[in-house]
């Protein structure tokens, strides 16, 4: 019976999808279809990995760039979130839509919410409210004009999906492997990439072990090695592994390593034990890969997307700003990417799309690697496949609703119709104590009397998001454009400067 069940809901999910890809063209190159883009900005990932993030339910605002389709008069947007999103904050960004006023904008927009804060993820705290998802079906006026926007896909994103009757512009939860980090690096491996040396499909302490030492035999000066669950989040499920001098090369040098790898593994994610981490990485698997060193090293990223008819395209390359203890946690990134080498990465990340084009992958993903400068150029290894949105995705959409720009990925250069070019610099992860305290509209206030908001004028400034973690946690994000990186970056340090003036004497805002 379960068999035939699952049958019947894959055969009616391929209808609802093969229906998104037949309407494609009506949904987003007709700016007057009546369609509606139901928004749904759940992190379905582990609980555990994510509890060490601050805030996390105020990730979910991220998404509210989407925000921006409402400038196409006829789009109806859903928006559902795990706890109500200020007033404020949504006018904040209605304020921002180009070409249309924020009345009309309003009048085609539904905010719902689950009022639960707990932390399972938002699509299953809406597949637990039958009245919830009631609504939202009432609310879908042409379910063929009409799809799922999700930050990833999963069993829970797919079950919501055929409960709404409408389509996911994302990838189908059975090809979730390709996104993990062993599928990641079996992609590679089969394109003949540079990828670090390492082991994938680990699923045990003892496997890990004897990876780590195979790793070390293989190359006796290795200092470090990356421990990495399969699904891990902003680099929260990784754990760096330090070889201890005292370890000898010798026949038992597995075993050697597995009774010290409590002590010599530091896990990134704060507060989860090394216990709990090895239950995770058992159950989820994983991979060991060594630490890549080099005296000039980047952490760039290609973002890629498939669209329903088929076609792979680079939507974007930045520069990804990495931190914490083992410099893997993701703090934010700059766009473009290094002109020295955002074609070469590029032309990578194309290459790997339309491999996983082949295997059926649909809508946003991005692909990671580390870049090491040598005499002769720069060599790229690639890293993994994230099989869903993520920290430059909502940067990157913001430019391109506000400025109506394009990136040549082979230039590197991003253009608007006027001819001139633009650049930023984001965040996710700005956070101090003396922001505590700070409302929605404390912000908002703050940026305009101090002229640091973004200008429509001169299409450069600072735009906020997550300001809903802020009066909380001190926490907040920030994308900040310029005609240039330095300008960019001179917007977030001004707006920095601002923010810590205007609050009270603590300690200096940090990245963390």
């Amino acid at each position: 019976m379960e068999k035939a069940t699952t049958s019947h809901s894959d055969a009616a999910f391929a209808f609802l999808q093969q229906r998104f890809a037949t309407h494609y063209n009506d949904i987003f190159f007709n700016d007057l279809a009546e369609k509606t883009v139901v928004v749904i900005p759940s992190l379905t990932l582990d609980p555990e990995i994510l509890r060490s993030i601050k805030g996390i339910v105020y990730y979910e605002e991220r998404l509210l760039c989407l925000l921006m389709l409402l400038r196409m008069p006829r789009t109806r947007v859903i928006f559902v979130t795990s706890v109500p999103v200020d007033d404020s904050i949504v006018d904040y960004y209605l304020h921002l839509l180009p070409g249309i006023t924020s009345y009309h904008a309003r009048q085609r927009l539904t905010l719902l919410s689950c009022y639960d804060a707990s932390r399972i993820s938002l699509t299953e705290k809406i597949l637990r409210r039958p009245r919830l998802m009631q609504r939202i079906k009432e609310l879908i006026k042409f379910p063929e004009l009409s799809h799922m926007v999700c930050f990833n896909e999963t069993i829970a994103e797919k079950k919501l999906g055929l409960e709404l009757g409408i389509g996911v512009y994302g990838c189908d939860p059975s090809l979730y492997y390709l996104g993990t980090k062993s599928g990641s690096r079996r992609i590679f491996k089969q394109l003949n990439l540079d990828v670090p040396a390492g082991v994938e499909d680990l699923h045990s302490e003892e496997e890990i072990a004897v990876a780590l030492a195979q790793l070390k035999k293989d190359n006796p000066q290795l200092r470090k090695a990356v421990v990495k669950m399969n699904d891990g989040f902003s680099g929260e499920g990784n754990a760096v592994y330090r070889y201890s001098e005292a370890v000898r090369d010798s026949d038992d040098l597995a075993q050697q390593i597995q009774a010290n790898l409590p002590k010599q593994l530091s896990i990134v994610a704060e507060g989860v034990s090394y216990p709990v981490f090895m239950e995770k990485y058992s159950s989820m698997g994983g991979i060991v890969e060594v630490f890549i060193e080099g005296a000039v090293k980047e952490s760039p990223s290609v973002q890629c997307r498939i669209n329903p008819l088929g076609v792979s395209e680079i939507i974007s390359t930045h520069d990804q700003l990495l931190g914490g203890e083992s410099g893997q946690v993701f703090l934010g990134a700059t766009f473009p990417a290094n002109i020295e080498y955002t074609r070469e990465i590029a032309e990578t990340g194309k290459i790997i799309a339309d491999e996983l084009l082949k295997y059926g992958v649909l809508g946003r993903f991005g692909i990671d690697f580390i870049s090491v400068k040598e005499e002769t150029g720069w060599k790229h290894y690639a890293i993994e496949i994230n099989l869903r949105k993520g920290g430059t995705t909502h940067p990157f959409l913001m430019l391109e609703f506000l400025t109506g720009g394009q990136f040549n990925w082979k230039d590197g250069v991003y253009t608007m119709p006027n001819g001139q070019t633009r650049c930023y610099f984001a965040s996710d992860n700005v956070m101090s104590e003396k922001y505590k305290g700070l409302t929605p509209h404390d912000l908002i206030d703050i940026a305009h009397c101090n002229r640091i908001q973004y200008d429509g004028a001169t299409q450069c400034g600072v735009m906020f998001h997550m300001i809903g973690a802020l009066s909380q946690y001190g926490k907040l994000g920030m994308v900040c454009i310029g005609k240039t990186i330095q300008e960019a970056r001179a917007y977030f340090e001004k707006a920095i400067q601002v923010l810590d003036a205007n609050t009270q004497h603590q300690p200096d805002s940090i990245l963390v």
